[in-house]
C-alpha cells in the first residue's frame, strides 16, 4: 500500500539532492515517474514508463557502479546521454555517488563544447555512442579524461558499456546515497554563451535543494501533476517535485524545430498539466493551436524562460488553453535561478502598453527569499555590496540578486567570480545578474536588456529591450534589434528588422517609414535614424530566441560602410 503523499520534499541544504527521488519513491512507488520515447517498428515511437520505485532502484544500481568503477565522490564527470530513461537514473545515480556530473548544451558547437570539456577537464566521461566517437575524434578532455562509459555500442571507445555498470551495481555493496555536506559541489553547469565565452557554474548541494523548494512554492507544483519539459536540465527537477515526466519525441538542442503535433499528441495522450518550453517553442506551438482550432484541456500550467516571451505569443497560448490556466515567465540565469517570475493573468491592458511603449519587459515580483536590488551601472568589480551605489526607484541600472539558490562562484574563472560577485555584511553572496533593470513602485522587476549590449551615443543610454518592444509592434516585423555601431560614448544606435515573407519594394520602402514615424514618437528612441532590412537574425541554437547582437552589430557596421 503506498504511503500517503505529502506536498513537499522539505530537505535540509546539506541533504543529498538524489534523496528526493527517494523520498518521493517512498511515498508514491507505483506512480509513474517517466513516460519517454522508442523506436518502434516502420519509424514509429512509441512510450515506455517507469515507476517512482523502479528509477529510484535503478539509479541506487548505478550508483554502486558507478563507485566500483572509480566514479566517487567529487569526481567531475561529463553526462552526454539523450533524454530518456537512462539519462534520469544515471544523472540522479552521480549525485547518489557523491560525484560532480558537468552539463554542457550540446547545441552550443563543437568548438566550445571542446573549451567547455578541456576547462572543466573531467575524469570521467559518460555519453552515447556518438558523444564518444566525437570525443575520440575531436579530442574532447583528452588530457584528463580516464573512465569511460558509453550508452550503446562501444566501437573500441574504450572503458565499459552502461551495461557493464549496472552489472557491477548489482553486484556491489556499496552505500547510497553518499552524504554530503551543504557547500559540497554537486555540478558544474555550463552557460550557454548567447552573449559571451561559456563559463562553467558551480552549483552546490544547498543550491539544489534551494531551487526545488522555491519552484515549487513559486508555481505551487503538486505530486502527481504531469510534466512536458522540453529543456532537458529542467526535466530533472520534476521526479524531485513529484511530478510524472514525458520525454517529448524531439531534438532537444533544437526546441524551435519541434514538430507541435507530436507534442499535442503526447499532451493528451498523458493528460499533461505542466508544459514547459523555451518563447521560440511557445510561438510554434501556439500557432499550430489557433491554426488548428485546438484546445489544449489538461495542461492548467505553462512556464517558459531562456529569454523575454513577446506579448503576442502569450495571447495566443491563452487561446490555445482554459481560462483557468496560467503561463510564467520566470526570469533568471544558470548563475541565480529562479529570481522573480510573473503571469500572464497579471499583464492587463495597463501593463502592455507600458511595455510596447518602452518602459521594458515586466518580469515580476522576487520569488521568496530572493531579494533584488539596482546598482549604478560600473564597468568595475565589487568586493562588497557597501561599494555600490543602489539606485531610487523607477531608475534604470544593474540588477543584483542575493537568495539561496544565488551560486558564489565560476570553474577556474577567478577573474569571472570577481567580477560577478559581491557580498554583504552578513556574509550572503550577490550575483550581478549583467542585466538592465528598473523596480517600480510597487516591487516588480522590469528588465531593460544587457549591460553589455547598451548603446551610449555621448548624449543618452539606450537599451536594447526597451526600444525593441515599440518596433516589435509593427504588424510586418518578426522582430528587431537595436545595435550601437562605433565606440561606446560615440555609438550610433541602428535598428535591424526581420520582416515576414518577402516585401515589394514599395512595401519595404513603406516598412522603412513607419519605423522611422515609430522611432521620432517617442522620446527613447529619437536618436534612431538607421533601419537595416537583415534576412534572418543570428540566435542562440537553444532556445532558437535570444538574438546575436554582437554578431548583429558587426553586421551592421559593415552594412553602413558598404
Amino acid at each position: 500500500m503506498d504511503i500517503p503523499v505529502e506536498n513537499t520534499w522539505n530537505a535540509a541544504d546539506g541533504t543529498n539532492v538524489a534523496g528526493a527521488l527517494s523520498w518521493q519513491a517512498e511515498r508514491q512507488p507505483n506512480a509513474t515517474a517517466i513516460h519517454y520515447p522508442e523506436s518502434g517498428s516502420f519509424g514509429k515511437v512509441r512510450y515506455r514508463s517507469c515507476s517512482y520505485r523502479e528509477l529510484d532502484r535503478l539509479s541506487d544500481t548505478y550508483a554502486r557502479g558507478l563507485q566500483e568503477y572509480g566514479i566517487t565522490r567529487g569526481t567531475r564527470t561529463a553526462l552526454m546521454l539523450t533524454p530518456g530513461l537512462e539519462f534520469f537514473a544515471v544523472f540522479f545515480a552521480l549525485f547518489k555517488a557523491g560525484a560532480v556530473p558537468v552539463l554542457i548544451d550540446p547545441g552550443i558547437g563543437m568548438k566550445p563544447l571542446k573549451a567547455c570539456l578541456a576547462e572543466a577537464a573531467p575524469k570521467a566521461f559518460i555519453g552515447v555512442t556518438k558523444a564518444h566517437l566525437a570525443r575520440k575524434i575531436l579530442g574532447w578532455a583528452r588530457e584528463s579524461c580516464e573512465l569511460m562509459i558509453t550508452a550503446g555500442p562501444k566501437l573500441g571507445m574504450g572503458g565499459i558499456s552502461l551495461k557493464k555498470l549496472r552489472k557491477l551495481g548489482e553486484d556491489s555493496s556499496a552505500e547510497v546515497p553518499q552524504p554530503v555536506e551543504p557547500n559540497d559541489m554537486a555540478a558544474i553547469l555550463f552557460t550557454s554563451g548567447s552573449t559571451g565565452v561559456p563559463k562553467g557554474v558551480v552549483y552546490r548541494h544547498r543550491h539544489f535543494n534551494a531551487q526545488v523548494r522555491m519552484l515549487q512554492s513559486a508555481f505551487n507544483i503538486q505530486p502527481g501533476e504531469v510534466s512536458l519539459p522540453t529543456f532537458p536540465p529542467f526535466a530533472l527537477f520534476d521526479p524531485a517535485l513529484g511530478m510524472t515526466t514525458v520525454v517529448p519525441d524531439m531534438d532537444p538542442t533544437r526546441p524551435a524545430e519541434a514538430d507541435p503535433e507530436k507534442l499535442i499528441n503526447a499532451i493528451r495522450k498523458f493528460k499533461v498539466t505542466n508544459v514547459f518550453g523555451s518563447p521560440a517553442l511557445l510561438n510554434t506551438l501556439s500557432n499550430y493551436c489557433v491554426d488548428k482550432k485546438i484546445r489544449i484541456e489538461s495542461v492548467t500550467r505553462v512556464i517558459s524562460a531562456g529569454a523575454a516571451v513577446p506579448i503576442r505569443t502569450i495571447r495566443r497560448m491563452q487561446e490555445s488553453l482554459y481560462q483557468d490556466a496560467e503561463i510564467h515567465t520566470p526570469y533568471g540565469a544558470t548563475e541565480c535561478l529562479p529570481v522573480s517570475s510573473i503571469s500572464a493573468t497579471e499583464l492587463d491592458d495597463r501593463m502592455v502598453d507600458k511595455i510596447e511603449s518602452g518602459d521594458g519587459v515586466c518580469v515580476g515580483r522576487p520569488i521568496e527569499p530572493n531579494q533584488v536590488r539596482i546598482i549604478k551601472i560600473s564597468e568595475m568589480p565589487f568586493r562588497h555590496l557597501s561599494e555600490t551605489t543602489e539606485m531610487p526607484f523607477g531608475m534604470a541600472g544593474e540588477i543584483i540578486v542575493t537568495g539561496p539558490s544565488c551560486t558564489d562562484s565560476y570553474w577556474q574563472r577567478d577573474s569571472d567570480t570577481e567580477m560577478a560577485k559581491l557580498t554583504d555584511d552578513e556574509g550572503r553572496t550577490w550575483h550581478r545578474m549583467g542585466d538592465v533593470g528598473i523596480l517600480d513602485g510597487q516591487g516588480r522587476l522590469w528588465y531593460c536588456g544587457r549591460v553589455s549590449q547598451r548603446i551610449d551615443t555621448g548624449k543618452e543610454v539606450l537599451f536594447a529591450d526597451q526600444c525593441e518592444a515599440i518596433f516589435n509592434q509593427h504588424p510586418d516585423l518578426v522582430r528587431s534589434a537595436v545595435v550601437g555601431v562605433g565606440t561606446r560614448g560615440r555609438q550610433t544606435p541602428v535598428l535591424c528588422i526581420e520582416v515576414k515573407g518577402k516585401l515589394s519594394p514599395v512595401d519595404t520602402e513603406r516598412v522603412h517609414f513607419d519605423l522611422l514615424q515609430l522611432a521620432q514618437a517617442h522620446s527613447i528612441t529619437r536618436e534612431i535614424r538607421t533601419v537595416l532590412f537583415h534576412p534572418g537574425f543570428p540566435v542562440d541554437i537553444r532556445h532558437n530566441s535570444k538574438i546575436g547582437r554582437e554578431e548583429l552589430a558587426r553586421w551592421a557596421a559593415k552594412k553602413m560602410k558598404s
